[in-house]
């Protein structure tokens, strides 16, 4: 009974073995197969960056199988300006799937005689503001701080990044133009900075008070002023 037992045993882990040595020698022989070759490549996340750049930028084999290694490819999408993540993977029996993160804009700044768009450290970003039509607010100055408070107001509060007209540095703080008002902030912006004052602002419009500037850079409080004319 015991060497039943073991030559059972046996059997079972010599199967084990010829399948995942099947497992892992399969796809060795399937890409040289022409029913694997890419014909066709998805990407998904494009939003900003022109699609025939990106395939240019994956350069995928002219004979290139779905078998073959894909983190060659994402790691040369990581490195196309305007990417900040890239996943490669596919779907048989020719498809290439593209998986891209692409750098957020989150405001519009001058540059030359036209509009360039930065992410969150103040880089400019191969997209084009005419292509995409982005509904952002223009960085007047500041720089990397700005852009950062920016995209932390887009993250905490969709609803008033959407309104922010423009926005600039005075000092070591951010001043934000919402509707021809100012809303200014400490240089490091929190979600309470943001709750604090859109809650002051909101009880102001009940008021029908929407002429007013408010300073939230005091922790407790919001200091509510007359609009500049």
């Amino acid at each position: 009974m015991a060497q039943r037992r073991l030559k059972q045993a046996r059997w079972v882990a010599g199967a084990c073995g010829v399948a995942l040595a099947l497992w892992f020698a399969l796809p060795f022989g399937l890409r040289h197969l022409e029913f694997f070759r890419v014909r066709r490549v998805e990407i998904v996340g494009l939003h900003y960056l022109d699609a025939a750049k990106v395939i240019r930028a994956a350069e995928i084999a002219p004979r290139a199988s779905v078998f073959d290694a894909h983190e060659p490819v994402a790691g040369r999408l990581r490195a196309l300006p305007g990417v900040a993540g890239a996943k490669v993977g596919s779907r048989a029996p020719g498809t290439l799937r593209i998986e891209l993160d692409e750098d957020q804009p989150v405001a519009l700044t001058p540059k030359g005689d036209r509009l360039a768009m930065l992410n969150e450290r103040a880089e400019v970003l191969p997209f084009d503001p005419l292509g995409a039509a982005p509904d952002l607010p223009v960085l007047i100055g500041g720089g990397r701080v700005v852009a950062a408070a920016l995209a932390m107001a887009k993250e905490f509060d969709p609803s008033l990044f959407a309104r922010i007209d423009a926005a600039w540095r005075v000092g070591p703080d951010v001043v934000f133009e919402v509707g021809g008002r100012w809303f200014w902030f400490g240089s490091t912006l929190t979600a309470e900075d943001i709750r604090a004052v859109t809650a002051v602002e909101q009880a102001l419009a009940r008021q029908g008070r929407v002429d007013r500037d408010l300073d939230g850079r005091f922790a407790g409080q919001v200091v509510v002023r007359k609009a500049r004319a």
